[in-house]
């Protein structure tokens, strides 16, 4: 027993530490854009009208669930519509972006997954702000009036700290996850028998995007950080990958829940945000991409 979480936990280490320069590097980049256009990005985001999904899609790219939680207070208030929060939800990488930049080999699949991401995005923007305008309810399909209230999910230690502790803080907060979830799954491999594990997931065919995207659904990085981890590992495809991170929206769905008042309207965006998800795995999974 000793020996095999000996085991486990070295190869824990040895693969996150490895990670480390490139996680760091990654949160300076995106500390840097946060703090300097950060207020371009929200005017961008407010004064989109009909096409707010262009802007929302590919700003949502941008690995920080700032710009998630900051659409949700956004379409609470009815500043933009349903289509760019959506989009901005499809976008959001939390974690996913960075842990991908620390292992070189997997840069070609990343820079898929942000192309894919934006298109789906696009897609979800059209259908629901242009195809389905009229369909959609007025109260739903939101836009144009409100006020703007700023959500930043990390002001408790921006103002405070610089640019280069800010970015150690969040290498160190997802080193944390990353080496829990890598024990997690180590454990799971060394118990279980990783070809058990691996079958059982691959049996599920068409249906891992689909659990895949319920994963995603979980309002946290944490749920962004696991989804990565089993896709590295080799234990989830690259379009169950792709399902789970188009639908995890961050702290996005928390804030949502939060400031939008209806809580059927919340459970239809929610519920279409895993459908989302889901097609778009499951097309990634059809074309092998």
């Amino acid at each position: 027993m000793l020996h095999e979480i000996l085991h486990v936990m070295e190869h824990a280490v040895i693969d996150t530490v490895k990670m480390l320069p490139f996680l760091y590097l990654a949160y300076l980049l995106i500390e840097y854009i946060e703090r300097r256009h950060g207020s371009r990005i929200e005017k961008a985001l407010e004064g989109g009208g009909h096409w707010g999904f262009i802007p929302g899609a590919v700003l949502g790219c941008i690995p920080q669930c700032g710009f998630s939680a900051m659409a949700a207070n956004f379409y609470a208030s009815r500043v933009i519509t349903l289509g760019t929060m959506m989009a901005v939800f499809i976008a959001t990488s939390d974690e996913a972006i960075p842990m991908l930049l620390a292992v070189p080999s997997k840069w070609p699949q990343m820079v898929v997954l942000i192309v894919v991401k934006i298109v789906a995005a696009f897609v979800a923007g059209i259908l629901l702000d242009v195809v389905l305008r009229k369909v959609l309810p007025a109260s739903l399909r939101g836009g144009y009036t409100g006020h703007v209230e700023e959500v930043d999910c990390h002001e408790h230690h921006e103002e405070k700290q610089s640019i280069f502790l800010s970015a150690l803080f969040h290498t160190i907060n997802i080193f944390i996850y990353v080496f829990l979830f890598s024990v997690a799954i180590g454990f799971v491999m060394e118990w279980v028998g990783e070809e058990v594990f691996t079958a059982f997931l691959a049996n599920m065919g068409v249906l891992q995007p689909i659990v895949a995207s319920l994963i995603g659904l979980v309002p946290n990085c944490a749920a962004s950080v696991l989804l990565t981890q089993l896709y590295l590992s080799g234990s989830i495809t690259f379009g169950a990958a792709v399902a789970g991170l188009c639908s995890g929206a961050g702290v996005g769905l928390v804030v949502l829940c939060k400031t939008n008042k209806s809580w059927k309207q919340n459970l239809f965006i929610i519920g279409l945000l895993w459908a989302l998800g889901a097609a778009t795995g499951m097309i990634v999974q059809l074309f092998a991409l």
